[in-house]
């Protein structure tokens, strides 16, 4: 029920050994320029009480990137208001790219990745956050990432 990509598309594994650059399981920096944060994009399953998850990377601002650090291991840190950011995860099995769709990350409870919330566009999988999809889509899915074409 839950798929992850372990490091934004932008990470190349040479940024290894550049010493202003980072990647953990729930943050990234490029070249001390560009900032990244892990999260759940949430998409309730029809007619159950299961949420498919879609673990994904955002890009945030250097302040908005500041501020999520600053709180990340603070209880309460839930409180604080969503940062804007650019999905920065291509999901392949969308007609349409899903790289650069705008979300708002919603900082949850100290152990918990944040919620990742799509604008409310056409995009299928945008439609997909709001709407909910159904067990043959996740199945569909599974096998999607599972056996890719």
């Amino acid at each position: 029920m839950s798929y992850s990509a372990m490091a934004p598309d932008v990470w190349d594994p040479s940024l290894e050994s550049d010493p202003d650059s980072m990647l953990s399981p729930d943050q990234c920096v490029i070249k001390g320029q560009h900032f990244f944060i892990g999260g759940l994009i949430e998409i309730p399953v029809i007619g159950s009480q299961d949420v498919f998850s879609w673990g994904v990377w955002v890009s945030l601002s250097r302040e908005n990137f500041a501020r999520a650090l600053e709180v990340w291991n603070t209880e309460g840190r839930e409180a604080e208001k969503p940062y804007f950011g650019w999905l920065s995860t291509e999901l392949a099995l969308y007609p349409e790219s899903t790289t650069d769709l705008k979300t708002n990350a919603h900082t949850r409870a100290v152990g918990k990745r944040p919620l990742i919330q799509l604008e409310p566009t056409d995009h299928p999988l945008a439609v997909e956050q709001r709407t909910g999809i159904t067990l043959g889509r996740v199945r569909e899915i599974a096998m999607g990432v599972l056996h890719p074409a």
